[in-house]
């Protein structure tokens, strides 16, 4: 890479840096616990926070914002379930970046307890850039494989959760759960892991309560 090359490369990071802090601190100043989902395209990002909202309300008050290369099918998607989701389109760019997200800031209602950002699928370019987020999921789903971890680490070693997607496939798939757990750990041993399937619902509570949890050490680090 060529020294110019590196230079723009750290000042769009140094500028997202700056605008991703921003947001944080103001989420965090009103009690929102921001969560970004990473994964592969199709890993389930939407079909698990279809189900998570069939469990958080109406305890708790939760929105999207969705990121795609175009196209609303998944805010769409989401907003069949009465919630409210804001679609960001990068019209070719690989990832959501702090920028993008805040140009919806400003119709983020106050009140919400939950922020959820469907980043774009790709295990890649989102692990680089910081949303503003309170907490990074990835998602690792059945059909993917068990061999991810390790060959898209920062995706893994820049997240403080990982997901075990689909885990319903389990017996129609070669998938090593033993496997894809210790790699990720390899590479991240902080990571949390949950095993999830939307289609059944097992490993939702589980998930639930880990926002829950994070909801509040959040509140009270702010009160």
């Amino acid at each position: 890479m060529k020294k110019q090359e590196v230079m723009v490369l750290e000042d769009l990071l140094g500028s997202n840096k700056k605008i991703a802090g921003d947001i944080r601190r103001k989420l965090s100043e009103k009690g929102i616990l921001a969560i970004n989902l990473l994964s592969s395209p199709g890993a389930g990002k939407t079909s698990l926070l279809e189900k998570l909202s069939e469990v958080l309300i109406p305890s708790y008050k939760m929105a999207v914002i969705e990121g795609d290369i175009e196209t609303e099918r998944d805010a769409e998607r989401i907003r069949a379930k009465g919630i409210q989701a804001w679609q960001i389109s990068t019209g070719g760019a690989c990832h959501l970046d702090a920028k993008m997200v805040g140009k919806v800031f400003s119709e983020i209602p106050t009140d919400l307890d939950f922020l959820f950002i469907e980043n774009v699928g790709n295990l890649v370019c989102p692990a680089s850039f910081d949303l503003g987020e309170s907490l990074r999921c990835v998602l690792l789903s059945i059909p993917e494989g068990d061999d991810k971890p390790k060959k898209y680490p920062k995706a893994f070693f820049t997240s403080d959760a990982l997901i075990i997607s689909k885990t319903d496939l389990l017996d129609k798939m070669p998938f090593n759960v033993d496997r894809a757990v210790q790699e990720s750990l390899d590479v991240n041993p902080k990571l949390k892991v949950f095993k999830i399937s939307s289609v059944e619902g097992s490993g939702i509570k589980e998930f639930v309560d880990y926002l829950v949890k994070n909801l509040k050490k959040l509140r009270r680090a702010n009160a």
